[in-house]
């Protein structure tokens, strides 16, 4: 039986430096949440200083907070080589920052294009590189990506498609980059959810009749919570799922299964 109980080790995280993007709120809250109770000491970057601050408190010692503009190389390259100058390593990196501006095509602005590819594609990329450079040193590492559902479906609820256009590039990121690191150790994987009931779906919950549609289209008919993404991105990153790399995990209540 002891024996047994010890398996339950390679769903831990102890002693790891886990980097969160997106960290101070919902889905990256979460995931720093169960993250710190895994075992790992959990680093909360956030475009929102005081948020990832306060949320890093709640956590407790295990926890502390930087700002940082993921779609800003310079800012990226520092934040990371700080990381693991005073933290020792980098061991996880969750890659969840994001951001959606929800437009018809025909009137999407080529700067509002922009300012999505650069944070949820570019920022992505640029994180993922700054966590590799350091865990390729050290022959190890894992890295999960927030992509949706939407980077695998064309939605149709209402338009979106930076969004689903961005999502799409890293969920293919995610394959490349698990391609070109393994021989060097390190995992690369996604989680793709669906609507997750956090402030990033703020507006659309304004509308009871998309919020029905939603729940229709969806086979167990309610939005995801954010513990339950959380839950997902702790079986990437840990030794419990060692020999799953370039893999897309969706979180999505049967919704891709239709």
């Amino acid at each position: 039986m002891q024996e047994d109980a010890a398996l339950l080790d390679a769903f831990r995280l102890d002693g790891r430096v886990a980097v969160i993007t997106g960290g101070a709120r919902g889905i990256g809250y979460e995931t720093a949440r169960l993250f710190t109770a895994a075992g790992a000491r959990t680093v909360l970057v956030d475009l929102d200083e005081a948020a990832a601050r306060e949320s890093a408190a709640r956590l407790g010692p295990q926890a502390s907070s930087l700002r940082l503009d993921v779609s800003a190389e310079a800012d990226v390259t520092r934040v990371f080589d700080e990381i693991a100058s005073t933290q020792g390593r980098i061991d996880v990196l969750v890659n969840n920052a994001g951001m959606a501006l929800r437009r018809p095509s025909t009137e999407l602005s080529l700067a509002d294009w922009q300012r999505v590819v650069d944070v949820n594609m570019t920022g992505v990329f640029l994180c993922a590189r700054a966590a590799a450079r350091h865990m390729l040193t050290r022959g190890s590492g894992t890295i999960v990506n927030t992509a949706s559902i939407m980077g695998l479906s064309g939605g149709g609820l209402y338009p979106n498609i930076s969004y689903q256009a961005t999502k799409g590039a890293v969920v293919n990121m995610t394959r490349a980059l698990a391609v070109e690191w393994a021989p060097g150790g390190l995992r690369v994987n996604a989680v793709a959810p669906t609507w997750v009931d956090t402030e990033f779906i703020g507006p659309l919950k304004n509308s009871p009749e998309l919020m029905r549609e939603i729940q229709r289209v969806t086979p167990l008919g309610r939005l995801a919570q954010p513990m339950e993404v959380a839950q997902a991105i702790l079986f990437l990153a840990c030794p419990a799922s060692s020999m799953v790399t370039g893999h897309v995990l969706a979180v999505d209540g049967g919704f891709l299964a239709q």
